[in-house]
C-alpha cells in the first residue's frame, strides 16, 4: 500500500466523467463487463448515482481516479453496493480498502440500517476474500442467477455485515441446519 485511499462524493455536475469511468475499463463480475457510453449516460439519467437513497463515492489514490463505490438502498435498513476498481489497479487490496471504508461510512452516517448487503459472482475470488477479510457472512448462494456476456450463466453469492458484529467485531454465522424448523 503505497498512499492511502480518498474517497470524494461524485457530484451530479461531473456526469461526464461518470460516463467516461463507467465506459474506459471492462468490469468482469459486473453485470456488463464492457459498458458503453450510451448505457452509462442512461444510468446516470436514470438517477442511478445520486439523491435520498445513493451516494457515489469515486476512490482516489495520489490524485487518480482508481475506483468508485456506489451505495444503494440507503433509506433501507438493508443497503447494498456496487464497487468498482478499474483494471490496472486491481490485485492490490484496494477493494478491501474500500469495503472497509464504506462499511465505517454507513454504519456511521446511517443509524438504523441495521446491515449492508453485497453480491458477486461466485468465480469472483478475490471479492469473495475481500468480504470475509472485511468481517462479511455468506448469506445466500442463488444457482444459475448471473447471466454472463458470453452467454454463460453463474451462480451468485450473497454477503452480508450486521452493524452489531461490526460494532463488536465478532462473526455470527447463519443458522444453515433450521431444515428442522420448516417441517414444524
Amino acid at each position: 500500500m503505497d498512499t492511502e485511499l480518498v474517497y470524494e462524493h461524485c457530484e451530479p455536475g461531473r456526469a461526464d466523467e461518470l460516463v467516461a469511468f463507467l465506459s474506459g475499463d471492462t468490469w468482469p463480475f459486473h453485470g456488463r463487463d464492457v459498458v458503453e457510453p450510451g448505457m452509462a449516460r442512461q444510468w446516470v439519467d436514470e438517477g442511478r448515482f445520486w439523491g435520498d437513497d445513493n451516494r457515489t463515492f469515486w476512490i482516489m489514490r495520489s490524485g487518480e481516479r482508481v475506483g468508485l463505490v456506489r451505495l444503494m438502498d440507503l433509506t433501507d435498513n438493508a443497503p447494498l453496493f456496487d464497487l468498482r476498481i478499474r483494471a490496472e489497479y486491481r490485485g492490490r487490496g484496494l477493494g478491501a480498502q474500500a469495503l472497509a471504508w464504506l462499511t465505517r461510512y454507513v454504519f456511521g452516517e446511517f443509524p438504523e440500517v441495521r446491515r449492508i448487503e453485497g453480491n458477486t459472482r461466485q468465480d469472483n475470488v478475490a471479492m469473495r476474500r475481500t468480504f470475509r477479510r472485511c468481517g462479511y457472512v455468506k448469506e445466500a448462494h442463488y444457482r444459475d442467477a448471473w447471466p454472463a456476456a458470453d452467454g454463460t450463466v453463474h451462480d451468485a453469492v450473497g454477503y452480508a455485515i450486521l452493524r452489531r458484529d461490526w460494532a463488536s467485531g465478532a462473526t455470527t454465522i447463519p443458522d444453515w441446519d433450521d431444515e428442522g424448523l420448516a417441517r414444524r
